[in-house]
């Protein structure tokens, strides 16, 4: 089992920064796609950013283009999210996840195996 440990999240005002950290147990952390996820209440969890098992292939919902940066340190089984520009709409629990069947980005939701516990993010008006 890969447990999954998130660091980060808050309340910050409209315009304001964010970055979010999730740690990996195992070995194999370098071969897993990660991804980043996030639900607000009364909503389904949905995709934010995902990132290839080397950092070189990433996506980006459109909601988040241009503003989330998702990266990763494999010496320290690491995945980040740096979030700029956040919006109200941004406000959610954020959840990293880890898909160890693919190199590749992963963009369907059932497909990644391990999620870690999730963290509120909060984008006050």
């Amino acid at each position: 089992q890969v447990q999954l440990v998130q660091t980060g999240g808050g309340t910050v005002q409209s315009g304001d920064s964010l970055n979010l950290s999730c740690v990996a147990s195992g070995r194999a952390f370098s071969t897993y796609a990660m991804g980043w996820f996030r639900q607000a209440p009364g909503k389904e969890r949905v995709l934010v950013a995902s990132i290839n098992y080397s950092g070189n292939n990433t996506h980006y919902s459109d909601s988040v283009k241009g503003r989330f940066t998702i990266s990763r340190d494999n010496t320290k089984n690491t995945v980040y999210l740096q979030m700029s520009d956040l919006k109200p709409e941004d406000t959610a629990v954020y959840y990293c996840a880890a898909d160890r069947t693919s190199r590749d980005v992963q963009l369907v939701r059932v497909r990644y195996d391990y999620w870690g516990q999730g963290t509120q993010v909060t984008v006050a008006d």
